[in-house]
């Protein structure tokens, strides 16, 4: 097939590099001439395991271009995806000018039928903002469709290709429509997953509601490791003892500093903003809101409890600053609130990351050290603080680790290490929904 993907982020490289692999001709527009400059060079602008090699290969075989031309993406693409940003507004809205403008581009641009598919997280009813300012434009028969994604940073190329389930939201029941999505997605679905046809405002829902479930579940693990810690209970025991529950399960169970990410923060506060408009105020998302920006403080507050309020001047590293694994992507990191507190007690702060350095230096500049190697950021620290709970983290040398710190003290922010094993190497250890344990004397 011919498609065109408009927009060139984490969801628009994605999307146009799969669907390249799978066979199609994709051709990926961004306005940003200097990203689609770099992807012409081989260059990624995102970090993703695995998606260099993709796009390399694919633009290679001839599969997939970039250009800045939409007239020239939507001449080619008879299948045309929006994939552009929808960030949050003051009010939480989702902000749609990106959305509706690419609509607009592409109805000023098509020359025949187009099928409009809306990869972009969007609020229920955007499918008919979208016909509207279309038909505003062109006289040119089209589709609408929604076609949610549900890819996590870091997994993304195999939550594409070995999806759960496709949803697709359509304006009418469309036989054809229906036969062209299902061609376009069946070499991901071999395995008998679903692709699961339905309303388009229904498929707009499905995303915000996958969201707000997986980030109510984190938030409610991270409350209930909170009053373990206080009653003496070990939340890593009470997680087994409910995980096992197929009712439960274990997905999104782990506590920890809070989520962060391009999603879930967004998507919990569009999804308060939608209920609020139509006077159906979302009790649970807004504690879950409030109970994730609490838990972005809690490590702070264990290292300032821990020195007893006396921070100015104490060395403290970090480990981890992406908001999870396997990226790069800082935004709402928990790691950006915990550092700017640090800082703001007067502690001098030293951190790394196996990818994220770069990004901490667009947010911090020279307000942090930067270390090219965990253990260099150790030296003379008077704490250790692990944020991103990266692999590299979970077996390190904790001789060395003794070695180079100042005193002997660790705030686990995701609960890598077994407490236990943590006195016999002679360590103070604080965690998550544990009580802290130290050296006996």
């Amino acid at each position: 097939m011919d498609i065109c993907v408009i927009g060139t982020g984490y969801v628009g490289l994605v999307t146009g590099t799969c669907f390249a692999d799978s066979g199609n001709r994709v051709v990926c527009m961004d306005t940003d001439a200097g990203k689609i400059a770099r992807l012409q060079k081989g260059e990624i602008p995102i970090y993703e395991p695995g998606l260099a090699e993709l796009v390399r290969r694919n633009v290679a075989d001839g599969r997939l271009r970039f250009t800045t031309d939409l007239a020239e993406a939507v001449g080619h693409g008879r299948i045309c995806f929006i994939a552009v940003g929808t960030p949050p507004g003051e009010d939480g809205s989702a902000d749609l000018r990106y959305v509706l403008d690419v609509a607009r581009g592409i109805a000023g641009a098509m020359d025949g039928h187009r099928v409009i598919v809306n990869k972009s997280t969007v609020p229920v009813g955007t499918g008919a903002l979208v016909r509207k300012v279309m038909e505003e434009r062109t006289t040119h028969a089209f589709a609408v469709v929604s076609n949610p994604e549900f890819l996590k940073e870091g997994a993304a190329i195999d939550d594409f290709t070995k999806p759960d389930r496709v949803v697709v939201g359509l304006e009418t029941p469309d036989a054809e429509i229906q036969a062209l999505m299902t061609e376009l997605y069946s070499p991901f679905v071999r395995t008998e997953n679903p692709i699961l046809f339905m309303d388009i405002r229904s498929s707009e829902m499905t995303k915000y509601v996958a969201n707000a479930m997986l980030a109510t579940k984190i938030s409610f693990i991270n409350e209930m490791a909170n009053l373990c810690e206080h009653l003496g209970a070990d939340v890593n025991q009470v997680r087994k003892g409910i995980g096992y529950d197929r009712r439960i399960g274990f997905q999104f169970i782990h506590p920890g500093v809070g989520y962060g990410g391009s999603c879930f923060p967004k998507d919990v506060k569009a999804i308060m903003h939608m209920g609020e408009q139509l006077g159906q105020p979302l009790d649970i998302m807004r504690a879950v809101d409030a109970v994730n920006d609490r838990q972005k403080q809690v490590l702070f507050h264990k290292v300032r409890r821990h020195f007893a309020g006396e921070l100015a001047g104490r060395e403290i590293a970090v480990w981890g600053l992406s908001f999870k694994p396997k990226t790069d992507d800082m935004r709402e990191a928990p790691s950006i609130t915990i550092i700017e507190r640090l800082l703001g007690a007067g502690a001098r702060v030293r951190v790394h990351d196996p990818v994220a350095m770069d990004e901490a230096r667009r947010h911090f500049g020279d307000r942090i050290v930067y270390a090219p190697e965990p253990y260099g950021a150790l030296d003379g620290a008077d704490a250790l603080l692990v944020v991103t709970e990266w692999n590299e983290f979970r077996l390190p040398d904790f001789g060395e680790i003794r070695r180079r710190m100042r005193m002997p003290v660790i705030f686990d922010g995701r609960n890598l290490y077994d407490p236990g094993r943590m006195v016999g190497y002679g360590f103070i250890y604080h965690s998550i929904g544990r009580a802290p344990v130290a050296i006996p004397s």
